[in-house]
């Protein structure tokens, strides 16, 4: 009888630093850093909700506790998917409500 795990591991993303500048985040062996200024959604999360992302499918990551949903091509190439931001009434501590403008992307509901 063997104990070895069947398949592959699903778990393949890991945050690996939070500073003041951005998130390093390590899937499948690459690195990708997601600064502040591009993502400003991770800027005042707390540790515990930036730890808590899961990878849905190769490249596609979801942060539920922040409701951020990023591919690998937009932590990459964030030039390509301008921020919108507009004032909006009770959306938390900033008021803010951040998205992008891109099918891929989908950092927040705006439901209520």
């Amino acid at each position: 009888m063997s104990l070895e795990p069947l398949g592959e591991s699903i778990s393949n993303i890991e945050v690996t630093n939070i500073s003041t500048h951005g998130v390093w985040l390590l899937a499948r062996d690459r690195e990708l850093f997601l600064s502040y200024d591009d993502f400003p959604w991770f800027r005042d999360a707390s540790i515990r909700k930036i730890l808590n992302v899961e990878e849905l499918t190769p490249g596609h990551f979801y942060w539920p506790d922040l409701d951020v949903d990023l591919g690998t091509e937009s932590i990459e190439h964030p030039e390509r998917f301008p921020l919108k931001a507009k004032e909006t009434p009770n959306r938390g501590a900033s008021g803010v409500l951040l998205s992008r403008s891109s099918r891929e992307i989908n950092p927040c509901d705006s439901k209520g």
